[in-house]
């Protein structure tokens, strides 16, 4: 099956010679969640524009459901929706008639009946005759994911959807986003947050400086990339580490009385054993032992300077050979 959304060498360069894009190249299957992270200016929004008809391509090309975005951007356009960073309603518009106005926007007959799901299933019923102006943050962010839906897109694109919401709003809205996964709609998410990533996607895509560094299924990710820390309690403190014990890198806690040694899961070898062989023979005693493994975000910041680093060894390198 082709992919609902299939970007291809994709570049966005302004008048001012910035280039935002540079050979984005990304496949997004029907009916997952796909998080695109990556750090302020790296290229998130700028995607989701060009994919919206709200900026125009330079060069490259995307296709949404099959259809060209520029050739063919009204059957492109009629298959999305997009939930902006910004909150943008009409304050004194009564929320039915917001979420039904939206779906004639795209042509689409008026259907009572569906704008009335799109209200039950974002829980938004009982402030369907209200008006935005009442409404809290929260609430305000159902209904702009209402009107992304209100034309029965089948891929939708959620920029910093919980942007300045509580914790208890956002988790709130990890529900909200599960079930229309369930209900076979596409999401497309940037976000900060990386335990939103976390808890919500299928895959993830990391993007920076305008050029997308991988996309990989997320618990394959976690595996690949991912390391651990064993953390050592000891019975007496130390006021430092013994020389001998310098080649492990350990980390020694401030009290004297924790240590912590990371390692690689993927090594053929971890080195606790010669470790603890090692604190033996210093006559150090092992209370207890326990593992951390390192979360998306260690992975995220580890690839984001990797790039940044790599960039910089480039730019050093091209100023020498000039």
């Amino acid at each position: 099956m082709a992919p609902i959304l299939s970007v291809r060498d994709l570049r966005k360069r302004y008048d001012n010679g910035f280039e935002a894009l540079r050979g984005v190249d990304l496949d997004v299957e029907e009916g997952e969640i796909l998080a695109l992270l990556g750090p302020n200016g790296a290229g998130k929004t700028t995607l989701i524009s060009c994919a919206c008809g709200i900026s125009t391509i330079t060069s490259g090309s995307i296709r949404i459901g099959g259809h060209d975005v520029v050739r063919d951007w009204r059957a492109a356009r009629s298959l999305v929706g997009l939930v902006p960073q910004e909150i943008t309603l009409e304050s004194f518009e009564k929320v039915r008639n917001t979420v039904a106005f939206s779906r004639g926007l795209f042509g689409k007959r008026r259907d009572d009946a569906a704008v009335e799901r799109v209200l039950e299933q974002l829980s938004l019923r009982d402030k369907a005759d209200g008006t935005a102006i009442t409404l809290s943050g929260g609430m305000k962010r159902r209904v702009l994911i209402a009107k992304a839906l209100a034309h029965e897109p089948r891929l939708l694109f959620l920029d910093e959807p919980t942007a300045g919401v509580d914790v208890e709003l956002r988790r709130d809205m990890w529900r909200v986003v599960d079930d229309l996964r369930r209900n076979g709609v596409t999401i497309i998410l940037t976000t900060h947050y990386i335990e939103e990533a976390e808890a919500l996607a299928d895959r993830v895509a990391v993007i920076n400086r305008g050029r997308i560094l991988l996309v990989e299924e997320k618990e394959a990710l976690m595996r690949r990339m991912g390391r651990k820390v064993l953390h050592i309690d000891l019975h007496h403190p130390l006021s430092a580490l013994p020389e001998r014990l310098a080649r492990f890198g350990l980390q020694l806690s401030e009290d004297g009385r924790r240590l912590a040694y990371v390692y690689d899961t993927k090594a053929e070898r971890t080195g606790i054993a010669t470790l603890l062989a090692a604190l033996a023979e210093e006559g150090i005693t092992v209370a207890d032992l326990d593992t951390e493994a390192s979360s998306l975000e260690d992975i995220f910041v580890d690839l984001v300077q990797g790039d940044t680093d790599e960039e910089g060894r480039a730019r050093t390198m091209a100023e020498k050979a000039a």
